[in-house]
C-alpha cells in the first residue's frame, strides 16, 4: 500500500436495519490530519460524530459518500447493495480527485490509488485493494469513512422519519428494535422497509 500516491478508507453504515439504504463512505486523509481524534463511528457520540464529520470534509483530500436503496438491497441482497454503495462512493471520492486536480484521471486511478475496506469483501474498484475485518478501529481512513457514512445515513433517516412520523426513524434509524418490529406488525411495513428482512420476528 505504501507504494500508491493515495490510500483510500471504505466502509458502510446500515447493513442490519429492516429499513431504508445502506451507506458508503470513501475517504483519502492528508498526511497532516489529527488522526488521534478518530475511531469507530460506534464508539463516537453522536455529538463527536458530527464535530469529526465537518472536519473530514474540511480537511480531507476527497471522499465520496453514496447509497444503495431498500428496493436494491431487496434485489440484490445486503451483501451486494452494499459492495455496490461501496464502488459508488470509491467512484465519486476518484471524482473529487480529478476536479481539485490531484488525479488526472480515473482511469489513472488503478497506478495511484490503494484501498482498504472494512469487512471481508472487496467491492469492484479496479484499484490495488485489501478487506479487513475491523478496520475501522484500525486504519484513520477507513475510522473517517464509517463516521462519514453513519452521520450521513443517521441524518437520511431522521429525514425519513418526517415522512412516516409512527415509525420512529429518529429513534433507532430503522435498526430491528422491539418498538420498530411491533409498529410494522401493527400498522404495516413503512414505504422504505427493506421487504426481503423479516420484520416480524
Amino acid at each position: 500500500m505504501e507504494n500508491f500516491k493515495y490510500v483510500c478508507g471504505i466502509d458502510e453504515a446500515g447493513r442490519g436495519p429492516l429499513a431504508g439504504p445502506v451507506t458508503a463512505a470513501c475517504v483519502v486523509l492528508p498526511g497532516d490530519f489529527p488522526v488521534e481524534l478518530l475511531n469507530d463511528s460506534k464508539k463516537l457520540s453522536e455529538k463527536k460524530r458530527a464535530a469529526l464529520e465537518t472536519l473530514i470534509k474540511e480537511k480531507a483530500l476527497a471522499y465520496g459518500i453514496a447509497e444503495s436503496s431498500h428496493t436494491e438491497i431487496d434485489e440484490i441482497n445486503i451483501l451486494q447493495a452494499s459492495l455496490l454503495a461501496m464502488q459508488r462512493a470509491f467512484n465519486a471520492m476518484v471524482q473529487m480527485l480529478c476536479e481539485k486536480g490531484l488525479l488526472k484521471s480515473a482511469e489513472e486511478s488503478d497506478l495511484a490509488i490503494s484501498a482498504i475496506i472494512d469487512g471481508t469483501f472487496v467491492p469492484q474498484i479496479g484499484v490495488n485493494a485489501k478487506a479487513e475485518p475491523k478496520a475501522d478501529g484500525k486504519y484513520p481512513e477507513v475510522m473517517a469513512a464509517s463516521i462519514l457514512a453513519k452521520t450521513c445515513r443517521d441524518r437520511k433517516m431522521c429525514e425519513y422519519a418526517k415522512l412516516y412520523p409512527e415509525y420512529g426513524y429518529e429513534k433507532h434509524k430503522g435498526y430491528p428494535t422491539k418498538a420498530h418490529r411491533e409498529i410494522c406488525q401493527k400498522i404495516g411495513p413503512s414505504p422504505i422497509q427493506r421487504l426481503s428482512f423479516d420484520y416480524k420476528k
